[in-house]
């Protein structure tokens, strides 16, 4: 069957080559002198329909693709001087012919042909016309974004733009749900959008921009066509189905509004074919739009987060998974200066999981093999407040408040059986997960130019976290030795052992950056900046005995009660200038840390003093070509959890006990990009590596008994090492084609400490993508595509062998049929593991032109696949599973389109 589409894909894409004129030619000015970026169209004179279109490159060159015999008017424009029309009749050869414009042009006949254009580049901005990648199968933003040139979107529902994430998304210059763009791609109708703006360099902050370097910055801004202004607009979905055992359902109203005044969106989700909104993923690294403050700083200090390992879904895939969503975003400007905004988001889901899995011992070469049947319940709440106040472009007062409330739980049983040394040891286990995690985060900006020459940037952030899990097993074999939980009862027919922890943390981060205007193209940043953080760790270990008595174990071995304070006041220098075709960013920061932690009685301190340099070059090659080098030196700190000395419980064989003098890191870091933007043929080629070499790191030490694993973190003198890259190159080809190749690869070599050895262990994880699509009007589309996975680990190598295929029709003006196929070939290097399994889905729907009905078949996994395989890694042992995925199912719905 692949093949097959293979050879389909090929013979329709060369027939449609060979049906074709090109013309091609220079644009030039007066003088001759080639103008860059300029626009060219070709109109049907019969169907008045736009052909081609094209921006020439910067040797002013265009290109053309035509139909033969045909008439056109080609129409050609630049900013700022005169528009030109050509008559042009094609035979069947090609056509070479330049074009001089009239420098004494009218702008706005050059401003009116740019916005007719499918693509179109002013400044920073890139614009895209959503109506002319459209061919009328499209429903969401994804699926139109998907067909732009130079965009992506993953399989996170994250947009990367030119190999570049975009951070921020929004609507009529609104933000839609700060922070995340995956519900804007998931649910902002596909009919409602009139252009697409990718705004790079960007920066929120007016004053700030071109004084940091942004060249990583990237929005995303969506334009709404007129008769989407001022209205209420979006769609009411229903439907029911059938799956294997059970019925299914989706109730997914969707409403926005949109005025120069203020926005509203509403997005609600009831269903349980496995549609997931926002997953448990996605919730946790919901940043709200708020950005790592110390970025400049030199330090690095994260809050860890005691989850306890809730499962996570792979792929949006699980037996059950049955959601309740609802989400609401607004926007208000209470005058001109002031503008509030926020979001509020509330997410309910049950799911079942199953998985078969086997983990091996590295050294050892003991296995661990495991059926686990899961039941989550998770309720997720997001909320987030915004103002901005800006009276004049020399002041900007910003306010944020984000806050995150969960309830999680888990409940697992397990049959599971040890082979060590080749003896088999079954038992059940039956284990429970609780936790209501909230989270405060507060946002304070405030932002003064008095002159051009001095701008003044005040920002403050506090964290307020909460953390308050529960683990429990239920277990025969008692996996630790007495001497590890003392007081423990082993007489007992069954092990019934609990953990309370309870982590508190409030951080501040604060600095004050004073930026000075040396000469337009350089400028001198001084930063005073301030990190405080005080957490409370407190945890107990307690035993249920048979008769359902509770045994606390006292012993200060299983308890904590840690208090930890951190402090890092520094100041920093650096300087910016652009000189030719470089920009060059020489820093240093000088710190002071201070640490205390306090438990058992005594506190433990540590104190110094240290200069971290970094430095930032670009070297413009040319205006869409640029090399960047980035280098740093950061002192990493761990949190709490890693110096709470008594035991805590990772898992039912696992027990972590902290250390209480471990030091700082040091991470040195070099990152190398390269990237190419071409307009002329929507060329897009980027590449980056990044090496990391960490000297001094925290370690950690296990110890194992069979599979059952004890471990401390220890100060290490040997060095950890990462070296990751990513390349990537695309194209489009004659307005309707569209193809990318691309690569990451990721390379770590760790040291630990094994049953008293020093080891060394390494990974060398690979992906290779090929893919191609069509994007025609007229004709089905499809989209095809091979990735490779490769796992390395130490002893053990997994393969992933997925080719994949997509097809799209919109035909009859009613009917747009859409189809997409996986195949999975999953294996080992001795083919000891060996399955392969595929999905597909295919969806149908009717909707009369102008008719506000539609209607839709659809069908989910209709090779009814049971199972998925992964594997993962860790630096004491491998890990490879199978996990049960819904069934297939098949279902009906009606929506109505407002």
């Amino acid at each position: 069957m692949n093949k097959t589409l293979f050879i389909f894909a090929l013979l329709f894409t060369s027939i449609c080559f060979s049906q074709s004129v090109r013309f091609d030619g220079l644009i030039q000015d007066e003088q001759k002198n080639p103008l860059e970026m300029a626009n060219i169209m070709a109109i049907n004179n019969g169907t008045k329909a736009m052909d081609s279109y094209g921006i020439t490159n910067d040797k002013g060159k265009f290109q053309l693709t035509l139909k033969p015999n045909t008439s056109y008017i080609i129409k050609v424009s630049y900013l700022g001087m005169k528009s030109k029309d050509i008559a042009l009749t094609t035979k069947s050869e090609n056509i070479t012919q330049n074009v001089v414009l009239d420098g004494a042009g009218i702008e706005l006949e050059g401003v009116e042909i740019v916005r007719e254009m499918p693509v179109s580049i002013k400044g920073d901005t890139i614009v895209y016309n959503a109506d002319s990648f459209k061919s009328g199968t499209e429903r969401k933003l994804e699926d139109v974004l998907k067909k732009l040139p130079g965009v992506e979107v993953n399989a996170d529902g994250e947009i990367e733009v030119e190999g570049k994430k975009v951070s921020k998304l929004m609507v009529e210059g609104k933000d839609f749900f700060d922070g995340d763009t995956k519900l804007g791609v998931k649910n902002i109708p596909a009919d409602a959008i009139d252009k697409i703006q990718v705004l790079r360099n960007y920066n929120e902050v007016s004053q700030l921009k071109g004084l940091e370097n942004d060249q990583d910055n990237l929005a995303m801004n969506i334009k709404l066509k007129e008769g989407k202004k001022n209205f209420w607009f979006g769609d009411v979905t229903a439907g029911i189905g059938v799956g294997e055992l059970d019925s299914r359902y989706i109730i997914n109203p969707k409403l926005f509004y949109y005025s120069p005044k203020y926005s509203i969106n509403l997005i609600t989700n009831f269903n349980n074919i496995g549609e997931l909104p926002l997953t448990a993923q996605d919730y946790f690294k919901f940043t709200g739009g708020f950005k790592n403050l110390m970025k400049k700083g030199g330090s690095s200090f994260n809050v860890s987060s005691n989850d306890l390992g809730i499962s996570l879904l792979r792929n949006n895939r699980a037996k059950e998974i049955e959601t309740k969503f609802g989400a609401t975003n607004f926007a208000y400007s209470v005058n001109k200066a002031w503008n509030l905004s926020g979001f509020g988001i509330l997410s309910t889901s049950k799911t079942q999981l199953e998985t078969k899995s086997q983990t091996t011992i590295l050294d050892s070469g003991d296995q661990q093999k495991r059926d686990e049947n899961t039941s989550q319940k998770n309720n997720l709440g997001l909320f987030k407040l915004s103002s901005t106040y800006k009276p004049s472009d020399k002041f900007q007062f910003d306010y944020d408040i984000l806050s995150k409330l969960t309830k999680q739980e888990e409940y697992s049983d397990l049959f599971r059986e040890q082979i060590v040394q080749n003896v088999a040891t079954p038992e059940t286990i039956y284990t429970t997960k609780k936790q209501d995690p909230t989270s405060f985060n507060q946002n304070l900006n405030l932002y003064y130019t008095p002159s051009a020459k001095n701008i003044f940037a005040f920002e403050m952030q506090h964290l307020y976290q909460d953390e308050n899990p529960f683990y429990n097993a239920n277990l025969h074999t008692m996996p630790f030795n007495d001497e590890d939980l003392t007081g423990y009862n082993v007489d007992q027919s069954r092990n019934d052992y609990n953990q309370n922890r309870f982590v508190k943390t409030n951080k501040l981060d604060a600095k004050l950056d004073y930026y000075y205007m040396v000469t337009p193209k350089s400028n001198f940043n001084v930063t005073v900046g301030n990190t405080y953080s005080y957490q409370n760790f407190n945890s107990h270990i307690f035993q249920m005995l048979d008769n359902g008595d509770r045994n606390d174990l006292n012993d200060p071995a299983n308890n904590n009660d840690v208090d930890y304070r951190f402090n890092d006041a520094f100041v920093g220098f650096h300087y910016k200038i652009l000189t030719g075709k470089f920009t060059l960013t020489p820093g240093v920061s000088l710190h002071t840390y201070q640490m205390t932690n306090g438990q058992e009685g005594t506190d433990y301190s540590q104190s110094f003093t240290k200069i971290l340099p970094d430095f930032f070059a670009l070297y413009q090659i040319k205006k869409s070509e640029t090399l960047t080098y980035n280098f740093s030196l950061t002192n990493d700190f761990t949190d709490i959890n890693q110096l709470a000395a008594g035991y805590v419980l990772s898992d039912y064989s696992s027990l972590f006990r902290g250390n209480r003098t471990l030091e700082n890191a040091t991470s040195q870091v070099h990152s190398l990009r390269y990237f190419k933007y071409n307009m002329f043929n929507f060329e897009n080629i980027f590449a980056n590596a990044t090496y990391t070499r960490k000297v001094d790191a925290i370690k950690t030490e296990a110890q194992f008994d069979g599979i059952n694993q004890s471990s401390v973190p220890y100060n290490s003198n040997l060095a950890d090492e990462t070296f990751s890259g990513m390349g990537a190159y695309g194209r489009s080809f004659l307005k309707n084609y569209k193809a990318s190749v691309n690569a990451s690869l990721n390379w770590s070599k760790f040291n630990n400490k094994q049953d008293g050895n020093v080891r060394t262990t390494e990974s060398f994880v690979q992906s290779y993508t090929v893919r191609a699509s069509t994007n025609y009007k007229k004709l089905p589309n499809i989209e095809f595509g091979y990735n490779l996975l490769v796992n390395k680990y130490s002893g053990s190598t997994f393969y992933t062998d997925k080719p994949f295929a997509k097809l799209d029709y919109y035909f009859l003006d009613s009917f747009s049929f859409v189809s997409e196929y996986e195949f999975y070939h999953y294996y080992n290097g001795d083919k000891s593991v060996d399955n392969e399994y595929d999905f597909l889905s295919a969806s149908l729907i009717y909707q009369k032109k102008n008719s506000k009905w539609e209607y839709k078949v659809s069908a989910t996994n209709l090779l009814n696949t049971r199972y998925l395989n992964d594997d993962n890694f860790t630096q004491f042992s491998t890990r490879v599973s199978q996990y049960t995925v819904q069934p297939r199912y098949i279902i009906f719905s009606m929506k109505y389109n407002l």
